[in-house]
């Protein structure tokens, strides 16, 4: 039995008015927020399917699908501490989680440390195992020019 793994997650959400700008659980101010039928949380959707895909439980739109209205607004930490409780029962637990924002803006500086607690809380982890990072793309492509907002994440797993 092969006791470690490792998962990419990828997700990305165009930026609209009229929605809260909600990144690794923090509601941040924004003029826009993004997309989608949860609460569009493309930083911790990505983390989700990277700790999926480690533990081979296929993606969060087979676990949430987007047509079920039962997710309609979702809080994506809940989701989070769902996919964790689907890795519990599996016998896996989360070794670190890295994460990386594409967006040109808002700067998540001052935003960084409570993501990472939220991460943490939501996968009982200490949070200095969970990184969060963001850079820009340097005005180009539709993160660089505003009209989105993507993620990347990497998560390794151990079975316990």
């Amino acid at each position: 039995m092969i006791g470690l793994r490792i998962g990419h997650g990828y997700d990305v959400h165009r930026l609209a008015a009229g929605r809260k700008l909600i990144l690794g659980g923090v509601e941040i101010p924004w003029e826009q927020g993004l997309d989608g039928h949860s609460d569009a949380d493309v930083l911790l959707h990505a983390v989700m399917d990277a700790l999926l895909g480690a533990a081979a439980l296929g993606d969060i739109g087979t676990l949430f699908p987007d047509t079920d209205p039962n997710y309609l607004g979702a809080s994506s930490v809940e989701l989070l501490r769902r996919v964790n409780q689907e890795l519990t029962q599996r016998r896996w637990q989360v070794v670190n989680v890295d994460a990386t924002l594409i967006a040109q803006r808002p700067k998540i500086l001052p935003y960084r440390d409570a993501m990472r607690r939220n991460i943490a809380a939501a996968l009982g982890v200490d949070v200095a195992q969970i990184s969060v990072k963001a850079t820009t793309e340097e005005h180009l492509g539709f993160t660089g020019d505003g009209s989105g907002m993507a993620a990347h994440a990497v998560a390794m797993i151990e079975k316990i």
